[in-house]
């Protein structure tokens, strides 16, 4: 079988699947979103889909 490609990245509740360094795959928005969780700031559970 070949290696399945993620499309949805989570974050929240302290967990996050992506980071600030995954500018270039989630976005700016979504990867700062994610750093944010990461750190323990506030931030509404929520996801990221690429393309």
């Amino acid at each position: 079988m070949g290696k399945t490609r993620k499309y949805v990245y989570l974050f929240g509740n302290k967990k996050a699947d992506g980071n600030g360094a995954m500018k270039a795959l989630l976005g700016g928005k979504g990867a700062n979103l994610a750093e944010m969780t990461r750190i323990g700031l506030p931030v509404p559970p929520g996801f990221t889909i690429t393309t």
